[in-house]
């Protein structure tokens, strides 16, 4: 009976241990920053897909030169929503215009 009361306590251990990793979130940086996922570029302006945690945005942005992966910190100026850009033509559900990024280096 004691062989079988850890067993079940083990297993149980393990189950919450299991689903606790799971559940938790990725996580989150300030509001103003994100990690690149995508970039798309047109004249006088560079769109970049952020993720921050487990959300994903837009922001437009001057032209800058970013790759995917990297750490962008923005200062917002107006968002937007069902924004369409006629050079991409594409929609967005909702966009940050910003008036500067910076790449930030790892520490």
């Amino acid at each position: 009976m004691r062989h079988l009361v850890i067993s079940l306590v083990f297993s149980l251990l393990a189950f919450i241990s299991a689903q606790g990793y799971a559940e938790q979130p990725a996580q989150s940086l300030p509001q103003n920053e994100g990690i690149v996922i995508s970039t798309l570029d047109t004249t006088g302006y560079t769109y970049m897909e952020l993720a921050n945690g487990s959300k994903r945005f837009w922001i437009a942005a001057p032209t800058t030169q970013v790759n995917k992966g990297d750490h962008i910190r923005f200062v917002e100026s107006m968002s937007m929503h069902n924004f369409t850009s006629k050079t991409l033509n594409k929609t967005f559900d909702r966009i940050i215009f910003v008036t500067s990024t910076q790449v930030k280096l790892p520490q």
